[in-house]
């Protein structure tokens, strides 16, 4: 095993640990706030949002919108292929970005239009990433498996360590899983991520700090789902040797 390799591992090793943790007091703490900011928000805004990310889990399990060419010899090293993914983060975060700061600009009407272009942007990102650790995101499995890394990266504690617990293994569980999207829980899916963002980019509707919260928060948000792309996929090939 070489340096990478192990440093890998180690590092993998405490990922696991951190998505079984239980739920913490201040976890729960911001659970509250959430539900409260959420009281507040108008179900128009609400209804938006899952309708969005309904029409995009729809477009990405049936459809090939996000499907990318970009795969890397199958030869090329881990080390190599990681660069690469992180270069894709890093440029993805900068999009996100100047993204989040132009709509942020804009008012409450052009803040409401960034939360479609955000998830356009961090599902390209990830059909990316998956390519460029070897895996085809035009099997349907794959793409499922996307799905899923996205919802444990914005997630609450809680269902994240039932979302990983699915991913575990997953390998081992290709053969049985189904060859339709009727079994996922896209309705869970998109409660998980609503509550996730709203806390982060509200403030992005507020006039004046608009521009900053805005690109602050995408390129966090962005870099944070990247990190968790990393660590499922090497969750995989370590399962693979």
């Amino acid at each position: 095993m070489d340096k990478h390799q192990e440093k890998i591992r180690i590092e993998l090793h405490f990922w696991k640990k951190e998505m079984m943790e239980k739920p913490s007091l201040l976890n729960k703490f911001t659970n509250n706030i959430q539900k409260k900011i959420n009281s507040y928000i108008p179900e128009k805004v609400h209804t938006a949002i899952t309708v969005t990310i309904k029409k995009m889990v729809q477009a990405v399990l049936y459809g090939s919108t996000y499907t990318t060419s970009t795969v890397p010899p199958i030869e090329m090293s881990l080390i190599h292929r990681e660069a690469l993914v992180k270069q894709k983060i890093d440029s993805y975060c900068k999009t996100g970005a100047a993204e989040g700061g132009i709509t942020g600009a804009g008012g409450f009407l052009m803040s409401m239009a960034d939360f479609p272009v955000l998830i356009g942007i961090k599902m390209k990102m990830l059909f990316e990433i998956a390519a460029l650790y070897g895996f085809d995101v035009k099997d349907y499995r794959e793409r499922l498996y996307i799905l899923y890394i996205f919802q444990l990266a914005f997630s609450s504690q809680h269902g994240r360590t039932k979302i990983f617990m699915h991913m575990e293994n997953w390998n081992q569980k290709l053969h049985i899983l189904p060859e339709n999207s009727d079994s996922f829980d896209w309705k869970t899916f998109q409660q998980e991520y609503r509550d996730y963002i709203d806390l982060a980019k509200m403030a992005q509707l507020l006039p004046v700090v608009g521009a900053a919260v805005g690109a602050v928060a995408n390129y966090q948000l962005i870099k944070k789902l990247g990190k968790t792309a990393m660590q499922a996929y090497r969750m995989r090939l370590i399962e693979e040797t």
